[in-house]
């Protein structure tokens, strides 16, 4: 994703119904979660996910690639460290929590990465990826916004345990529009990111809150959301 996408996303992330509602999966996964500890978000862009989990008790870093995201989030108090995913400055097993969302598309070599968030996950540490999913709705919006590809199911899930994770959860998000997203796209010169009108963003607001309660998670969808966790040694158990 070039500066400028960069810059557009951090001055949305507040207001805009996709990424409020992708903050508010998150604080329902950390509600699912032991305690707070120590928490990585990778790709963190501005910070927006890495300021839900310091309200959520975790001591978080942020890790970010680019320089103007990293400037932005650091500007906004939060602790940042500019990383490349696939080589983490981090110890190994010194992290409870490892945050990923939409981070893994925009590398070449993914399993690079999903190693280095199994690495740094402390023994029964918990990973959150989110990415983009389904080939089919690949578009001149995936280009704009520097994706190298939309996973499948059964590659995320491949990916992760290769990694040395094991996966507990994995659902579809944004289900319910993706007949508007396809269409959309079908005839897209570029990046869907941009400014929304307040109605409109209302309305997509209360569509996507709306996945929280029906039985679409089975369903394609947008994303694809995941949830791994680093075993413990065998023989060991927490606390």
């Amino acid at each position: 994703m070039d500066t400028a996408e960069l810059q557009l996303l951090t001055s949305l992330e507040d207001r805009h119904w996709w990424y409020r509602e992708r903050r508010a999966i998150l604080r329902r996964e950390l509600r699912r979660l032991p305690g707070p500890g120590r928490a990585l978000d990778i790709g963190a862009a501005g910070g927006g996910n890495t300021r839900v989990l310091e309200a959520h008790g975790w001591q978080a870093v942020a890790v970010e690639y680019s320089d103007s995201a990293a400037d932005v989030a650091l500007s906004r108090g939060i602790r940042v460290i500019r990383a490349d995913a696939r080589e983490l400055p981090m110890r190994t097993g010194t992290y409870g929590l490892v945050t990923a969302w939409d981070v893994l598309e925009h590398i070449d070599e993914d399993y690079l990465a999903a190693a280095e968030i199994a690495r740094v996950l402390q023994p029964g540490g918990t990973a959150l990826i989110a990415v983009p999913c389904d080939m089919a709705l690949w578009s001149a919006h995936d280009d704009a916004v520097g994706h190298l590809r939309r996973y499948s199911r059964p590659e995320l899930a491949g990916l992760v345990q290769k990694a040395g994770l094991t996966r507990e959860g994995m659902w579809s998000w944004n289900v319910l529009l993706r007949p508007a997203v396809a269409m959309r796209r079908k005839g897209s010169a570029g990046s869907d990111l941009g400014e929304v009108p307040p109605l409109a963003n209302g309305l997509l607001t209360a569509v996507v809150v709306a996945e929280r309660y029906l039985p679409v998670k089975s369903w394609p969808g947008v994303s694809l959301m995941l949830r791994a966790r680093r075993l413990l040694p065998r023989g060991s158990a927490l606390g």
